[in-house]
């Protein structure tokens, strides 16, 4: 399913722009080493983290999008990071729990 498409389904807020791409499967954590150690290329992650370690994470395992969740937004040089690096970033004002039932009934795992 593509980033917009998820985003469209799901009442996500765009933080940054992004170059629209599918993603592969959904990664939920709050731990930068979880996300090296555990996420696949193309996954959506999920995360209550804004910091810049987080986005060095995700990038390094080359996710489609990150999703902040409980509305949590990420300070200006960490969108700007991810802009640099091609990292679509999002937000929702749901928790991690509600949001993930609304992938997985996109049928997005």
């Amino acid at each position: 399913m593509k980033i917009s498409e998820i985003a469209e389904k799901t009442g996500l807020e765009s933080l940054n722009t992004y170059e629209d791409a599918e993603v592969e499967g959904v990664y939920v954590s709050d731990m930068a080493s979880d996300v090296i150690t555990g996420a696949k290329a193309g996954s959506l992650l999920v995360t209550l983290q804004t910091h810049k370690n987080f986005i060095a994470a995700a990038n390094l395992v080359d996710a489609g999008m990150v999703v902040f969740a409980h509305g949590k937004r990420p300070d200006d040089d960490v969108i700007q990071l991810a802009d640099r690096v091609g990292l679509a970033l999002f937000t929702t004002t749901d928790d991690t729990w509600k949001f993930a039932l609304k992938i997985a009934d996109l049928g997005l795992r």
